[in-house]
């Protein structure tokens, strides 16, 4: 049995790995791929094991480092099997080919629209406002990351806060689920800072960040 599956095994799913081995977290890898999976499982160390999307996910948390279409795919996928867990949501459903504008309907989320898929788990939005390089390190530019985290469950806020604060990192409780459609909102702008020339230097570096 272990504290936390990660459904994924690209640069987000690495990074939150990390971040789960500093927390002193065992750690499933599930990925389409297994020997992708077994791959980061190996780089994550000897409290990480591997699998495929045919096996069910052990952890009481359940991260879906993917992005929004694949994620919808998973949730799909799992259904019921998730029921229970608390399961964090990561993507931004960006449409990349512009920078400029989200893939879901105005008064949703990617969150909500997985949430919908899920009924029976309790369903997280965190870590969509931190990019791979800095969560990897744990922060940006020498600053502790924030994370922002929001769900319907309280209880599953607590847990993904406690989480968050044993990786290193400042938790930021912002309340109901609905407030994916302002977190993914906010990170459409960092997006698009990424990839105008202007800012070349931000190279995915970047951090949202509240100063107090």
């Amino acid at each position: 049995m272990t504290d936390i599956t990660i459904i994924g095994s690209g640069n987000m799913a690495r990074s939150i790995g990390l971040r789960a081995v500093a927390a002193g977290r065992t750690i499933q890898i599930l990925d389409r791929t297994p020997a992708n999976a077994a791959k980061l499982a190996a780089e994550l160390g000897p409290a990480t094991v591997s699998g495929s999307l045919g096996d069910v996910p052990e952890g009481d948390i359940v991260v879906l480092a993917l992005y929004f279409e694949p994620a919808r795919e998973v949730a799909t996928h799992y259904g019921d099997t998730l029921s229970g867990k608390t399961v964090i949501e990561i993507s931004n459903p960006v449409n990349m080919e512009t920078g400029d504008s989200l893939l879901v309907e105005a008064g949703t989320s990617a969150a909500e629209e997985v949430a919908r898929l899920l009924p029976g788990a309790r369903v997280v939005k965190a870590f969509n406002t931190t990019f791979a390089g800095p969560l990897a390190e744990g922060a940006a530019n020498g600053q502790q990351l924030d994370v922002f985290i929001a769900s319907d469950s309280e209880a599953a806020r607590n847990e993904v806060a406690a989480f968050v604060a044993a990786a290193g990192l400042r938790p930021l409780q912002v309340g109901a689920l609905r407030h994916a459609r302002e977190l993914e909102g906010m990170q459409l702008l960092l997006i698009g800072l990424q990839l105008n020339p202007a800012y070349a230097s931000f190279n995915w570096g970047t951090a949202l960040k509240i100063i107090d």
